[in-house]
Order: C-alpha cells, then sequence, then structure tokens
C-alpha cells in the first residue's frame, strides 16, 4: 500500500505523540483495514493493562477525528500487537 506524503507525516506525528504520552507503547506498522479501503489500521504494542488500553484508545480517538476532520484521512489506533506479533483476529 502506497502512503502519500501527508498520511506519512500525520502518521509520523500521531505515532511520535502517543508514544510520548503513553511509553508503555510503540508504534508497530500501518496497515490498510479489511473493513474499509479508506481507513487505515495503526498498530502499536498492546499495553500491560485494560485500564491503560482504555486510556490510550480514548486519547488515541480524539486525535485520529481531529485529523479526519481536518484531512480527511481515517486512522483507527489500534494498540492490539502482542510480542510482534498480531493479534489472531487481525490475521
Amino acid at each position: 500500500m502506497k502512503l502519500n506524503h501527508k498520511q506519512e507525516e500525520l502518521i509520523r506525528q500521531l505515532a511520535g505523540e502517543l508514544e510520548t504520552k503513553f511509553p508503555d507503547i510503540k508504534f508497530v506498522e500501518t496497515t490498510p483495514s479489511p473493513e474499509s479501503e479508506n481507513t487505515l489500521w495503526l498498530l502499536f504494542t498492546k499495553p500491560e493493562s485494560e485500564e491503560r488500553f482504555i486510556e490510550i484508545g480514548e486519547y488515541a480517538s480524539e486525535r485520529t477525528m481531529d485529523i479526519l476532520l481536518d484531512y480527511g484521512y481515517h486512522f483507527v489506533v489500534l494498540p492490539d500487537v502482542e510480542n510482534g506479533a498480531l493479534h489472531p483476529a487481525m490475521v
């Protein structure tokens, strides 16, 4: 999948922001959503606790909504990669 320059820039910015705010997660990769050709999944490592997972999800959803409204790109942050492998539901 080929990303344009603006998508790459926004993903780098968002990933950096999330890794700074939540140092227990790391950006892994970008992949197209199987549900929509206009959506990109941003995969991150999974945090240690369910509470942290929810906190990251709430923050990320606000940021990705800003990106959607400002630039028209639909990103979904998925902190669900364990030990470098995708969650079985995502394969």
